[in-house]
């Protein structure tokens, strides 16, 4: 099985029934984005939807910001969710790849993400294609 990742360009039933299915794996006090929310998420300029499929069903998603500020163009991954049953198949290494790689075409200098702690299977992945942990503070505001 070869994994096969593309950047979503339509909301459609196929697309919407993979989030129903992968956002309650990656968090379970978030809903799965709505057909227009996806739409939204594709149709912005300064976000790019990457889906990976496995035997053509779609396994896995990532979504990459990038943004310009004053000191360069920056780029962030953000909700990497692998379906449970497609894991250990590259398909995490096959999405964060394809995301680095249209990040560095947009001009990004760099590459963020966040991950928790317990998620040790995807913090070894990011380690091993070269995401170095920053010593920093996170910091978040609920509006």
């Amino acid at each position: 099985m070869s994994v096969v990742v593309e950047q979503a360009t339509i909301a459609n039933a196929e697309l919407i029934e993979a989030f129903q299915r992968l956002i309650p794996q990656l968090s379970s006090s978030n809903p799965p984005p709505t057909q227009d929310e996806l739409a939204e998420i594709i149709s912005a300029p300064s976000t790019v939807l990457f889906i990976a499929r496995l035997d053509e069903h779609i396994v896995g998603t990532l979504t990459l910001a990038t943004f310009r500020i004053p000191t360069g163009v920056r780029a962030w991954i953000e909700d990497v969710v692998v379906d449970a049953a497609a894991r250990g198949h590259g398909v995490g290494e096959a999405l964060n790849e394809a995301a680095i790689l249209e990040a560095h075409h947009r001009g990004a200098i760099t590459v963020d993400l966040t991950s928790r702690p317990s998620r040790e299977a995807a913090n070894r992945l990011y380690q091993r294609i070269g995401f170095v942990a920053r010593d920093t503070n996170v910091y978040r505001y609920n509006v």
